[in-house]
């Protein structure tokens, strides 16, 4: 037997107690979030430095939005999550901001409204307040927070455990490996998705396509809440 391997039983957690702190991350998300309106999640990375193309797209992204009447919601950090809080702000929109506590970056970023800055512990909460509060999802370039982001609203949207949102990946030239290898791998060898299943997301590389394909896609889906 091994003798250095200590009985699980002794193991002492604070599991249970943590359960308090989860739910008050929803309930204070929920109570903020439920008052704001119609929004639209902006995901990207946060190491895009403001000379970058994609922070002036995330600027310009975010502008037209507050300018077609909806909320943006971001993680709250810098990069990606600036440009698009700072073109929301600056278009006189609801510029939210879902921060989470991490080590390795910044606090939140200056261009969040007040109100509509919320912190989080768990990312798991904080994904389901981006989900539950979007009425759209846009990607730009990002690592693996994005990927993960992305393919949780694409995974929800699949799996009809919400309601159809339009999904863009915003910059083709990034994103166009990624898709193609879904197509062949994904899709063609190995059948693990549907041919529908690409209709779930677009990609396109301007400002104006970008808010063009959330509007269209309004013209013929009701505009509702999914809370």
């Amino acid at each position: 037997m091994n003798t250095t391997r200590r009985d699980w039983t002794e193991i002492k957690t604070n599991d249970s107690w943590a359960i308090f702190k989860i739910m008050s991350e929803f309930v204070e998300g929920y109570e903020r979030m439920s008052k704001i309106g119609p929004c639209v999640s902006i995901f990207g990375s946060a190491r895009t430095k403001p000379d970058n193309k994609y922070f002036q797209l995330a600027i310009d992204i975010a502008e037209k939005l507050a300018k077609s009447g909806y909320g943006v919601i971001t993680g709250g950090g810098p990069g990606i999550m600036e440009a698009a809080n700072k073109g929301a702000q600056e278009a006189g929109g609801k510029s939210v901001g879902l921060n989470i506590d991490l080590p390795f970056e910044q606090n939140h970023n200056p261009y969040i409204d007040a109100e509509h800055n919320l912190e989080f512990d768990y990312f798991f909460v904080r994904k389901v307040i981006f989900v539950k509060y979007s009425q759209a999802f846009i990607v730009m370039p990002g690592g693996f927070g994005s990927m993960d982001e992305m393919f949780e609203a694409m995974t929800l949207i699949q799996t009809k455990k919400i309601n159809h949102r339009p999904i863009v990946l915003v910059g083709k030239a990034y994103w166009e490996g990624l898709v193609d290898w879904i197509k062949k791998v994904m899709l063609e060898e190995e059948q693990n998705i549907s041919p529908g299943d690409l209709n779930l997301f677009a990609m396109v590389d301007t400002a104006e396509e970008a808010v063009k394909y959330i509007d269209d896609f309004y013209k013929n889906h009701q505009l509702t809440p999914n809370f």
